[in-house]
């Protein structure tokens, strides 16, 4: 109990730091792009790169990741393009603690008062905006966290419910979302997948602070093997093929996320990744 009281009163406070985003973003990461249903009450309203999800429901709105601070107003433009009130926002959530999906997080709770919960792996990290990551060198505005998460535990808004699956490596506390979505003719299982990427270049036995940066690696991986769904996403558009399954203005069509195939490949390739990684001396 005292280190999440720490952790909250951290975030409270914390918002004087002096934030220090890199000076060169992908371009991609805070292009505009065009919100649009998923399936059921799911919705993308993210920009070109950095995806962020809204799930709707009858008592209120989860959103998953905001992406760069510069992009928090567009986020919100899409959420009431959608239709829909960034007001009723209740939940925010985030799939790791890296500011390219959280530095605009701060303001959107300001702005609604949403919950935020956090898997406990990354709750320092965001608590203190990014300054104890053990690999990155930017820093975000910190977030008061309402609520910590473990692996398997359910956020529940209305009927929607979520299980967070804890997936370490890429942060301390990286995970993915489990949950299903209804529409007019049918029920979906969407995963929504923070991918194990390696974001450091140095050896995994060069990182004193993440010790077991290489064991979390190689569970996230044998773990995401596992999981059966009909629909995956993930933090990054181009991690999943968002423009290559939906252009703007398509029409609402699920199945074009509905690729096991593309999730396996990707699954591949990390496993590969991490293979080579784990050998270098």
């Amino acid at each position: 109990m005292v280190l999440i009281a720490g952790i909250l009163f951290t975030g409270y406070f914390a918002n004087a730091q002096t934030v220090s985003g890199p000076e060169n973003t992908p371009p991609e990461w805070s292009a505009p792009y065009q919100p649009f249903r998923i399936a059921g009450n799911l919705y993308y309203v993210g920009t070109y790169d950095l995806a962020c999800y809204l799930i709707t429901t009858s008592e209120g709105n989860i959103l998953i990741n905001t992406g760069l601070a510069a992009s928090a107003a567009m986020i919100n433009k899409n959420i009431e393009t959608l239709g829909f009130r960034p007001a009723d926002t209740r939940i925010l959530l985030t799939t790791q603690a890296h500011y390219d999906h959280m530095a605009g997080t701060a303001a959107i709770q300001r702005l609604t008062g949403a919950k935020m919960m956090v898997d406990r792996g990354d709750s320092s990290v965001v608590a203190d905006g990014g300054k104890s990551d053990y690999a990155l060198n930017t820093t975000y505005e910190p977030v008061k966290i309402d609520r910590l998460l473990n692996n398997g535990d359910t956020i529940k808004l209305g009927d929607a419910r979520l299980v967070m699956l804890h997936h370490p490596g890429h942060t301390k506390g990286s995970c993915s979302f489990l949950f299903d979505v209804r529409d007019e003719q049918r029920s979906y299982r969407v995963l929504i997948a923070n991918m194990p990427t390696i974001v450091t270049a140095k050896k995994f036995s060069e990182i004193p602070a993440y010790p077991g940066i290489a064991s979390d690696y190689a569970y996230t991986l044998r773990e995401m093997k596992k999981l059966s769904f009909d629909i995956w996403l993930a933090s990054h558009a181009s991690q999943f093929g968002l423009h290559s399954k939906h252009k703007p203005g398509d029409k609402y069509n699920p199945a074009a996320f509905m690729d096991k195939a593309g999730y396996d490949a990707a699954l591949k390739d990390l496993q590969l990744q991490f293979s080579k990684k784990v050998k270098e001396r």
